[in-house]
């Protein structure tokens, strides 16, 4: 069995007195696209914020590829490189560019002129008009794209993506689930939280239910939406595939 790309080993996490992620275990392999769903509030965006050490554990084991990343005062920068994330929210800098937004990390952080990638990657994601535009130029669904396409310039090995389609009106979701699916065809470790879960159940190689801070249920998305094992599970579903 191929190892891991990044394990968790009993990753708890609180704020304040509200304990969010209570002992997760969870194993995600190289060119895997695993979808995390569950109610809001069951700590699916904390977990991949811990997964690249923009939330530090309380308690646990974080391994990227065979090192634990959790372990106090370790340098994260290169973690960083390797694992981009990508936010319910644009955060796209108003005054740049959309090119310009793009281009930043990889100039300051990799000392890179990444022109020609960056429009290789503009025109791979059909925003090749629109890479001199502005932010307030732009819809949501090209804001988004453009958000993905930043954390792909530093070219990482993994990508997380917190519920990415979220702050987006309906008729633009299809174009930004578009952009994930064609980074799984080439083989991109991906975990997604989301509520799509007509999309989790198409192109997901695994789906995990959170539910109050714990892995409640994993498995094969058939196995998870047509017969979960939990009861907890079942009554998640039945409410949100209404």
């Amino acid at each position: 069995m191929q190892d891991p790309r990044l394990s968790l080993r009993g990753v708890t996490k609180s704020f304040d007195d509200v304990q969010v992620l209570r002992g997760i275990d969870l194993d995600i392999a190289p060119g895997e696209m695993v979808c995390l769903i569950g109610a809001s509030g069951s700590g699916k965006s904390t977990l991949l914020r811990c997964m690249n050490g923009l939330e530090p554990v309380d308690d646990g084991e974080v391994w990227l590829d065979g090192v634990d990343i959790a372990e106090p005062g370790f340098d994260l920068a290169p973690v960083r490189q390797r694992i981009g994330i990508v936010f319910q929210s644009f955060n796209l800098f108003p005054h740049m560019t959309a090119y310009e937004n793009v281009a930043l990390a990889p100039r300051r952080v990799l000392g890179e002129d990444a022109r020609d990638r960056i429009e290789a990657l503009f025109v791979r994601f059909g925003l090749a008009d629109h890479i001199n535009k502005y932010p307030d130029q732009l819809s949501g669904g090209q804001q988004q794209r453009v958000a993905v396409i930043r954390a792909l310039a530093m070219r990482p090995q993994t990508m997380l993506l917190d519920e990415i389609t979220s702050a987006l009106d309906p008729e633009l979701v299809g174009e930004v689930l578009d952009v994930l699916r064609q980074l799984r065809d080439d083989g991109m470790t991906m975990v997604l939280a989301t509520h799509e879960m007509a999309f989790a159940r198409e192109v997901a190689d695994r789906v995990v239910f959170m539910d109050q801070g714990v892995v409640a249920e994993e498995g094969a998305p058939d196995a998870i939406f047509s017969a979960p094992e939990r009861e907890r599970t079942r009554k998640f579903l039945a409410s949100v595939l209404r």
